[in-house]
This record gives structure tokens, C-alpha cells and sequence, in this order.
């Protein structure tokens, strides 16, 4: 990356002025590929599936598994999230296949499609906070206990969570968008059989543990610190004001780096690892937007 650009006054300069300034920092930290979430991706489903035969045959205890398993799952999201953005390859690049791989393979644990992740999150980009565009929407709510509930509520057999990514699907309306909803379909029917077989076969207890509830744990998690968090109260729309700056009890590592999650939002391409430094290189570009950074 290069050298920071030093910033003028900029009080004296214009919105379109303030922009091609923005733009000018933000891409100092684009570019490459960030092979730590690479490296994240493939170790993390790996340490994930090494689990079912360390638990099957009694050398990992299974309290042991349970919370590994429950970060797996967890941690499984953000290297695919990069591969949605393209960061890792962009399209017709050599790396592209890398890209792809990553993108499907990291949500495996967490029961997600990567072609259902990228449509509904490209329509979370577009329509942030909207009331009824953003698939993201459900995860509103007026402070943490109420997203608690909300979220464990939104995912029971009606609920709002299960409904909103269908919807988004149908509303895209096209080829891709129809044949994602099938993939979920599959990988959701894949999901029960496994779950029935581990059952059938004296594994139930060891398949609810590494799988189930973790899968559950880590939506809830997932679901607070990438939508929760950085978009509360959720009241406004626009570029500048969709998203905020948050400090969390458990750090940026803890929140999975979405304390800075403001800067994906204005600039998705820059790779999640690079947005603390992105965000207190263009911090007063961010204060003269009259951006949330209370928090922060």
C-alpha cells in the first residue's frame, strides 16, 4: 500500500471534492489477494469436519468439540462474505476459481448457500435498512435482549428470518436467483438426512453438538455483530448513514471485525482485515460526512 495521503482542510472543499478524496485513500488499502482469508477459509472447514471423526471415535471428548465446533461454524461467514465482493479474484482473473471455492465451501457449516449469501447481500447493499428490501431487516431491534428474542423467534418455522432471504430471492426473479433457492433446498434436505443418519446410526448427541446447535449459536452471533451492531438503530438509509462505527466489549477480533464494518459499506472492495486501518486513515473524511462514529 502506498504512502497516506496527507489531508487538506476540509472545511474548504465540496462534496465532490470530498468523494474523489475518499476514493483516493480507499483504494491505498485495495488490491492482492488476502490470502489470510484464504488460508481462514480452507483451515477453518477443516478443523470443522476433522471433528466428526475425533468425536466419532472418542479421541476428542465431545465438551471439548462443542465449543470448537460452535467457532468453526461462526467464523465460517467472513472469508465467504470476501469471495461475494469478488476481493479475492474478480471475474475472468486466474485466481477466479480460488475465489469461487472459497465462496462455496466457507458457509458449508453454517447451512448457507454461497449463491443464496451473494444475491441477498447484494440486495442488503443496495436497499441497507430498508423495511422491506433489505433481507437483513429482521435483525432490527431496539437493544440486544430484543434482538435475542427477535432472532430465535425469526427462525422458527414461519418466522420473519426464514421468510426474508426467500422473498429477496423471488423478488430478484431471475435464473440465478430460482436456481439458488433450489441449492438451499438441496443443501437444507442434505442437512436432515446427515442429521437423521447420525441419529439412526447411536450419533445423535454427538451431530446436535457439532452441528445443530452450534449452527444456531453462530446465527445468532453472525446475526448480531454483521447486522445488529453496525446498523443499529436501522432508522436511516443512505450512504452515509445506513451504517456506524461501534466499540464492542470483545474487541474488533471478537466482533469479527465489525467494528469498522461502516467502511465495507462505502467501500466493499477493500478486504476486511485492511478496514481498521481504512477506517482512521479516512476517520475525518467519515466526521465531515457527519457519519455515526459515536461508538468509535
Amino acid at each position: 500500500m502506498s504512502t497516506a495521503i496527507p489531508l487538506p482542510d476540509l472545511t474548504t472543499m465540496d462534496s465532490k471534492a470530498l468523494m474523489r478524496l475518499e476514493s483516493e485513500i480507499a483504494e491505498q488499502f485495495m488490491g492482492g489477494v488476502p490470502w489470510g482469508s484464504v488460508t481462514w477459509a480452507l483451515g477453518n472447514l477443516a478443523v470443522w469436519l476433522a471433528l466428526w471423526p475425533l468425536t466419532f471415535m472418542h479421541i476428542l471428548p465431545l465438551w471439548a468439540a462443542f465449543p470448537i465446533a460452535t467457532a468453526c461454524v461462526a467464523l465460517g461467514y467472513l472469508p465467504s462474505h470476501e469471495a461475494q465482493h469478488d476481493i479475492i479474484a474478480r471475474p475472468g482473473t486466474p485466481l477466479r476459481w480460488l475465489n469461487q471455492l472459497v465462496g462455496h465451501v466457507s458457509t458449508i457449516p453454517l447451512l448457507l448457500p454461497y449463491s443464496v449469501a451473494k444475491l441477498t447481500h447484494m440486495e442488503h447493499h443496495k436497499h441497507t435498512n430498508h423495511p422491506e428490501l433489505d433481507p437483513d431487516i429482521h435483525s432490527k431491534a431496539e437493544n440486544g435482549w430484543k434482538f435475542l428474542i427477535n432472532s430465535i423467534a425469526s427462525r422458527q418455522p414461519n418466522g420473519r428470518g426464514n421468510r426474508s432471504y426467500s422473498e429477496a430471492l423471488a423478488r430478484i426473479g431471475t435464473p440465478d436467483a430460482m436456481r439458488a433457492q433450489l441449492e438451499a433446498l438441496a443443501m437444507q434436505l442434505a442437512y436432515l438426512a446427515i442429521l437423521f443418519t447420525a441419529a439412526w446410526t447411536g450419533h445423535a448427541i454427538e451431530a446436535a453438538l457439532l452441528w445443530w446447535l452450534p449452527k444456531h449459536l453462530a446465527q445468532t452471533y453472525i446475526g448480531y455483530y454483521l447486522s445488529w451492531a453496525p446498523h443499529h438503530p436501522a432508522n436511516e438509509t443512505g450512504r452515509y448513514r445506513d451504517t456506524r462505527g461501534f466499540k464492542s466489549v470483545v474487541g474488533n477480533i471478537g466482533s469479527m471485525g465489525m467494528q469498522f464494518h461502516i467502511i465495507h459499506h462505502l467501500h466493499p472492495r477493500i478486504p476486511l482485515m485492511r478496514t481498521p486501518k481504512a477506517y482512521w486513515a479516512m476517520r475525518p473524511i467519515l466526521e465531515a460526512r457527519n457519519c455515526d462514529l459515536s461508538g468509535l
